[in-house]
Order: C-alpha cells, then sequence, then structure tokens
C-alpha cells in the first residue's frame, strides 16, 4: 500500500513516515502542501493520502481539492489541532474520509486507516471474518454468539461490537479513547466506566479457557492475548 503523508511538523512527520513504514506501509512524506500535490502527480498510484490541514505554502483543504481534481477515488484523512465543528464540516465537504483530531495515538490513525481501506475492499489479506476463533472459543460476530465446546452464549450488542475490535486486534492494544469513541460515541467517564464493566464480563465469558486473557494495558487500552 503507497501512503502521501503531508504534514509540516518535522518531528511528527518522521515518526509517522517510520511507524507506517514499519507497518508494511510505503510512506512518502512531503513537508508542505505544494510539496504533496507535486509528489502525488509527479509519483502518482497512492492508495491513501494523510493531510494535516494547517501547513505553509497551502493547507490541507487546498491540498485535498486538488487531489480530488486528480483522482476521485483515492481515500483521504486528515490530521488537525482543530475541532472546530466547522472545519470538520468543511473537511467532509473537500472530499476527505476521516477526520482525526490532534494528539491523536498512531494506533488510532492505524485502525482508521485500515477501516477506510476494508470499506473501498483495498485492505491486503487481514479482511476480518464475522467469525473468529479466540482460543478453545468460538466468536460469531454476525450473530452475537460465542460457543465453546457444545454451549452457545448470546452476548449484548455492546459485548459483541467490544469482543470484535479486540479479536480484529487480537494480540495488540487498542486504544481506550478509539474503542470508546467508535462503539459509545465518545469517550466521555461515564462511557469509559460503562466500558470497564464490559471488559469485566467478556473476561467472564472468556474464563473456562486459560489460554485467554484480556489485559489492561496502563495508559493505553487494552489487549485480547490467546
Amino acid at each position: 500500500m503507497k501512503v502521501l503523508l503531508t504534514e509540516d511538523d518535522p518531528n511528527l512527520g518522521m515518526l509517522l513516515q517510520e511507524y507506517l513504514t514499519a507497518k508494511g506501509y510505503d510512506t512518502d512524506l512531503a513537508r508542505n502542501g505544494e510539496e504533496g500535490i507535486r509528489m502525488f502527480i509527479e509519483k502518482g498510484n497512492y492508495d491513501m493520502c494523510i493531510c494535516d490541514v494547517m501547513m505553509p505554502k497551502k493547507d490541507g483543504f487546498s491540498l485535498a481539492k486538488e487531489i480530488r481534481m486528480k483522482d476521485k477515488e483515492v481515500p483521504i484523512i486528515f490530521l488537525t489541532a482543530k475541532s472546530m465543528k466547522e472545519d470538520t464540516i468543511q473537511g467532509f465537504k473537500v472530499g476527505a474520509d476521516d477526520y482525526i483530531t490532534k494528539p491523536f495515538s498512531m494506533e488510532e490513525l492505524l485502525m482508521r486507516m485500515k477501516a477506510i481501506l476494508r470499506r473501498i475492499n483495498k485492505q491486503e489479506t487481514d479482511v476480518p471474518s464475522t467469525v473468529f476463533k479466540i482460543g478453545e472459543y468460538s466468536f460469531d460476530a454476525q450473530t452475537n454468539t460465542l460457543a465453546h465446546n457444545d454451549s452457545q452464549n448470546k452476548l449484548t450488542t455492546k459485548e459483541a461490537e467490544l469482543l470484535k475490535l479486540l479479536c480484529q486486534n487480537k494480540n495488540q492494544s487498542v486504544s481506550r479513547s478509539f474503542a470508546l469513541k467508535l462503539i459509545w460515541g465518545d469517550d466521555s467517564y461515564f462511557n469509559a466506566r460503562s466500558m470497564d464493566v464490559y471488559i469485566t464480563k467478556l473476561r467472564k465469558h472468556l474464563k473456562d479457557d486459560a489460554s485467554i486473557q484480556i489485559m489492561n494495558m496502563h495508559g493505553e487500552g487494552f489487549k485480547l492475548i490467546v
């Protein structure tokens, strides 16, 4: 997968480029909007564009408009320090597929990228199935059913959504904030407490297989280890 990353903060740009490259994405880094559109025209064939909004020479919105003139299909994610509703609306008006506000975790960005790629059927080999094997358990995310040996357990919608997210990222940490925004809609204190209750419930559902563990990752989130 080829990614065009346009970010004027040299430290953040370099960190993101190194992270995405380590995750298997061939990532080109542009330092401003003008450099970004030049790379897009000269190199082309990008599978995704990640654009900072506030940049010198050409801002992210202007860059996205020019990219859309050349390619109406390539996914675009905006990175911005702004959280104004008007900015979000403007971002989607110029063709954004997603919008992530700084500060953010690199894991959250990666998960958003994968979600977009799945939607447009460009994800590589890890397109998620609706049925997940978790140790001795089998989880059907379509029917919300968790099976173990000859018994079946019908999960609640929230339990199933949370378990599906953990299964999609098995043996990898899942950002607490990302999970809350994805499943509960926001990462408020009360929703966070609610999610802790559901994590406890999932641990009880999976207790009959000692090889399975849902770990609390301090300062990060959770990890389903099998």
